[in-house]
């Protein structure tokens, strides 16, 4: 029988937030589970002295009692959702034109909290989402691949600073999570580590998902734990889907075992960051929902939204960015591609609400949703403008810095959203989702970025139903709500290591007071020198740069700041700079104040940049290497784990022993839509280089393999002068020439996210056609790669 209250779902993407104590009927306040006598706040619980026995005989003594640490009696269990990349006007909870009835459910039965914020970048938001610290606290000002190695840019979370996971399950509760991880550094993606940053070091027994920042729905990259699962075959897979499966199976099962242990579940898909993938009959949904255009979007939105009370009826729509065009003034080529484009990613979001019902579904055939916590937070920041003018049929382009054009990418309209695309959409529709603020994810300083739709729901809890909540409140504020609500307190010391305070405020007292004063009164925000400071409904703020352009609008030092009343200027489009020059000073003192408190100084505003990890100082395995022996097996090899390949000439040698009519992969990277690789086919050596998958160039070898041992080479010759040129491949058998070719041109950015370098097989989307198998069907001895300036 489970007990009441002692379930909490937190649902961070979609905002579903329950917490409080089990109560009676009469009580109408809920309240904190009451102190067992335990002292909770020195972690790990030290276990008892064990005793001495000095009898002989077992049946003379007395058993000593068992020792267990168990989770706070009545403490709730946990489920935190958090959907990706979806802004504030996007769903139709809170007034959006997208349909997720289960998420509209939620906020019919629990709280809507319209006044609720990230830090405008995904990684960024999970670290504090998780910890209760801000994210330059975390050290994760910005994604794990652009890690610097200033103090709040390392993408190395503190020994100070144990995530919410950890404490909870060293305090009785089971733990999962499935879906996204990107709080792993690069350089500790593989099995050499450390894995202290995984999810199962992390405080989760178990994860089921995939680490960066997105992956390909359809053939995705995963983790079960630690060891990576192969890619799934089923023509009707999608990973969002067997995500799902995944969290509903381990929730039964940790039921049914113990239901009077209390768990915490974190489920937080890749939907809606890019690539967007979406099953067709979903799609096919919106068709024609979206030909009115962005603009025309963005004011029915406001008007929904004025008409639910989600905002004031004074709201006024901020402008657009002056760089996103009037729908009017495009053409009937650019309207039909961009409403395709949103149209699949609507059936994305959509689709992922079904999958968010069944969980909660099989929640309530457990007996549990009434007992549960569930905190739906609807984006971890804004919607994604990275999409560019015209959105991207590949979002490798984008990595690349090659521009794809509307004819281009009509030719693929049929295919959007499937398994043949990698698609995003162009920037103008982000803007239209984040109504009815005026910019999106990564502008930290406009609540376009940072403002996202949150439902708390918890029946057992709160005792309001379909209320708005209007606190202001922020990501780091969910864990320290789920330590008062479960009872148990945030950690002094954990491993013998002191821990700093927690930074975020608790919305406990929020549930049944809609009226009570907000408690979280001053926050600073920054992103890639997007900064603003909010302090008791004040706001000072500067747009630094914009997601879509390669260079901000003025220096650090020369941004011109402007100032907002948000209490009576919700969307922020009365800038009173002008008349309050002493205010706005006063707040800007305040942000560096804050920002050096919170390890967000000296700001740093570069993007591609970074990505060089040389240039950064970060870890990097392949540091100065230039030769490396690889087996058979390794899989899964990350861009800071594969030597660099990138605009240079190499080597692979491949000593191999071949069957007859050998098939299959040696040496992989990338895959579907960008990547390189050395295989065996129909009995001859051949090497493909997938250019952004657009057009593939292949080598192949003149020689037939008989059955036998071989060194295969191959050598590549590149042209040089400057990045992304061309060069001659030449294939050697034993040391004799045996094949020649020339590739026009190379990627000089990365080759993918998610599809990475494998030996003996192509995980994922393939790089080119192999025939029924990518598996080798010989055996590899060993494959080394060596780089030559």
């Amino acid at each position: 029988m489970i007990k009441p209250w002692r379930t909490i779902l937190v649902f961070a993407g979609f905002a579903a937030f329950w917490a409080c104590e089990p109560k009676t009927p009469e009580d109408s306040t809920a309240s904190v589970p009451a102190s067992d006598g335990i002292d909770r706040t020195v972690l790990p619980i030290r276990e008892p002295d064990r005793p001495s026995y000095s009898d002989l005989d077992v049946r003379n003594t007395t058993p000593p009692p068992r020792f267990e640490v168990k989770a706070p009696k009545g403490a709730p269990n946990v489920l935190v959702i958090l959907i990706d990349d979806m802004g504030f006007g996007a769903s139709e909870a809170f007034g959006g034109p997208i349909s997720m009835p289960n998420m509209a459910k939620l906020a019919q039965n629990g709280l809507r909290y319209n006044r609720f914020h990230t830090t405008a970048l995904c990684a960024p938001t999970r670290a504090a989402l998780l910890t209760g610290y801000n994210h330059h606290s975390n050290n994760m000002g910005v994604i794990t691949e652009l890690a610097t190695t200033y103090p709040g840019y390392s993408s190395v979370r503190p020994q100070s600073i144990t995530p919410v996971a950890e404490v909870l399950r060293l305090n009785g509760f089971n733990t999962a999570q499935f879906g996204k991880c990107h709080e792993v550094p690069p350089w500790e993606l593989s099995i050499s580590g450390p894995q202290d940053r995984w999810p199962t070091r992390s405080g989760f027994e178990k994860f089921y998902g995939f680490l960066g920042g997105e992956t390909n729905q359809w053939q995705p990259l995963i983790y079960d734990g630690v060891t990576q699962v192969e890619t799934p075959t089923d023509p009707d897979y999608h990973f969002t889907t067997d995500m799902t499966n995944q969290a509903i199976s381990w929730m039964n099962f940790t039921n049914a075992l113990n239901p009077e242990k209390p768990f915490f579940m974190y489920y937080a898909p890749g939907a809606t960051h890019a690539p967007h993938h979406a099953p067709k009959e979903y799609i096919d949904k919106y068709k024609g929902k979206f030909d009115q255009g962005w603009d025309k979007l963005r004011e029915e939105t406001l008007a929904r939204q004025k008409e639910m009370g989600i905002i004031p009826a004074n709201t006024q729509l901020a402008p657009k960015p002056k760089e996103i065009k009037d729908w009017d003034a495009l053409s009937a080529d650019e309207k039909k591609l961009f409403t395709r484009q949103m149209e699949v990613y609507a059936g994305f979001a959509e689709h992922t609400d079904y999958e968010i019902g069944r969980m909660i579904a099989s929640l309530e055939e457990m007996g549990e949703l009434d007992n549960t916590m569930i905190v739906f937070i609807a984006g971890d920041n804004g919607a994604s403008a990275e999409g560019q003018m015209n959105g991207m049929y590949s979002e490798m382009t984008y990595f690349n810095q090659v521009p794809e054009t509307v004819e281009d990418m009509l030719k693929h309209y049929d295919e959007w959203g499937s398994d043949n695309t990698y698609p995003h959409m162009a920037a103008g529709w982000a803007v239209a989702t984040d109504v009815p603020f005026t910019w999106t994810k990564q502008v930290a300083s406009d609540f376009g970025g940072t403002r996202n739709g949150m439902i708390i729901h918890w029946p057992n809890g709160i005792q309001a139903k379909g209320e708005i909540r209007s606190q202001f409140g922020h990501v780091i504020d969910i864990t320290p709500t789920i330590y008062e609500v479960t009872g148990v307190p945030a950690p002094k010391s954990v491993n013998g290591i002191p821990q700093d305070p927690v930074e975020g405020t608790s919305l406990a007292y929020t549930f049944n007071d809609g009226a009570s004063a907000e408690k979280h009164t001053v926050q600073y925000f920054e992103m890639f020198g997007n900064r603003a400071i909010y302090q008791d409904g004040w706001y000072a703020r500067t747009v630094h740069k914009a997601p879509y352009l390669a260079q901000p609008y003025a220096t650090l030092q020369e941004d011109q700041w402007e100032l907002f009343n948000t209490q009576e200027d919700f969307s922020l489009t009365n800038n009173l700079a002008a008349n309050d020059p002493e205010k706005l000073k006063a707040m800007q003192d305040l942000f560096m104040a804050e920002a050096q408190k919170y390890h967000a100084l000296p700001l740093d505003d570069r993007t591609f940049e970074r990505m060089s990890a040389t240039d950064m100082g970060r870890p990097s395995i392949m540091e100065g290497r230039t030769s490396v022996t690889y087996g058979e097996g390794m899989r899964g090899m990350g861009v800071d784990v594969f030597i660099d390949l990138r605009s240079t000439s190499y080597t692979m040698t491949a000593e191999v022993e071949v069957g007859a009519n050998a098939n299959g992969v040696i040496v992989c990277q990338g895959g579907k839509f960008g990547g390189l690789s050395l295989y065996m086919k129909n009995g001859k050596p051949s090497f493909s280089y997938n250019f952004l998958g657009m057009e593939t160039t292949t080598v192949t070898a003149s020689q037939t393999l008989k059955p036998g041992k071989y060194t295969i080479v191959y050598d590549f010759k590149y042209d040089g002068g400057g990045p992304g040129k061309g060069g001659v491949g030449t294939f050697l058998i034993n040391g004799e020439k045996a094949g020649e070719g020339r590739l026009a041109k190379t990627q000089p950015g990365i080759f993918s996210v998610d599809d990475l370098a494998d030996v003996g097989i192509d995980e994922g989307p393939w790089v080119a056609n192999y025939g029924t198998s990518s598996k080798f069907s010989g055996k590899i001895k060993k494959v080394t790669i060596e780089t030559k300036k």
